[in-house]
């Protein structure tokens, strides 16, 4: 059973860092996960960016539901509503998306799907929120930087926007994105320095998640 929206929602505000992650390879992506989890990630981001996409996310929905209940397993880079039928089929417990697309926020809202809509400027922000988004994922967060998200928190200061592209795993770059107000960050990549994953060291990624999600909760004291 996929988590209840609120609960997606919760979880992010306990742990707002969010791996956005995507293998071919089951196994190892598999190990990332429990890096992740052993580092104090309660929701990771797969997403729909190779042909093994569908295949390799079943394999992450039971080895989650097994071993890491309390995780929520997303889906990013949907489009369309198929995609998102297939991934809510599939044991999605949130749906992320580059664009906003009406259709997918209707299916996301029929089967009672957490859906965070991608978005680049306050007209897109305030449409995704009509559309009924509780967190919309600024993107990418490299070209707008962090002052649009000042700007934005003006007019809009109730709205929930998480970030994802120009996060850096540091400790400036987490002040600095939180401190401009967003709610969640998403962060690639950066997190999974290619030589590390192949390398097999899993945990420095543990070691490195967690002095993030450290310096957060001292943030927010």
């Amino acid at each position: 059973m996929a988590f209840e929206p609120q609960k997606v929602y919760q979880t992010l505000a306990v742990a707002p860092i969010v791996p956005v992650f995507y293998h071919a390879d089951a196994t190892l992506t598999c190990q990332i996960i429990k890096a992740c989890y052993e580092g104090g990630i309660r929701a990771f981001e797969f997403t729909n960016r190779g042909d093994k996409a569908k295949e390799v996310f079943k394999v992450l929905r039971q080895y989650i539901s097994t071993n890491y209940p309390e995780m929520a397993l997303g889906i990013g880079t949907i489009f369309n509503a198929q995609q998102a039928e297939e991934f809510i089929a599939a044991g999605a417990d949130f749906l992320v998306q580059p664009v906003t697309s009406p259709d997918v926020a209707d299916v996301c809202k029929a089967h009672n799907i957490a859906w965070m809509p991608g978005a680049m400027t306050i007209s897109e922000v305030y449409n995704a929120t009509v559309l009924g988004a509780e967190i919309v994922k600024i993107f990418p967060g490299n070209v707008v930087g962090s002052g649009f998200v000042k700007a934005l928190k003006g007019p809009m200061p109730a709205t929930k926007v998480m970030v994802t592209g120009g996060v850096e795993p540091t400790s400036e770059s987490l002040k600095e994105w939180f401190g401009a107000g967003v709610s969640a960050v998403g962060i690639g990549s950066q997190l999974f320095p290619k030589n590390v994953v192949e390398a097999g060291n899993f945990e420095e990624i543990t070691q490195k998640i967690s002095a993030l999600i450290s310096y957060y909760q001292t943030l927010t004291k």
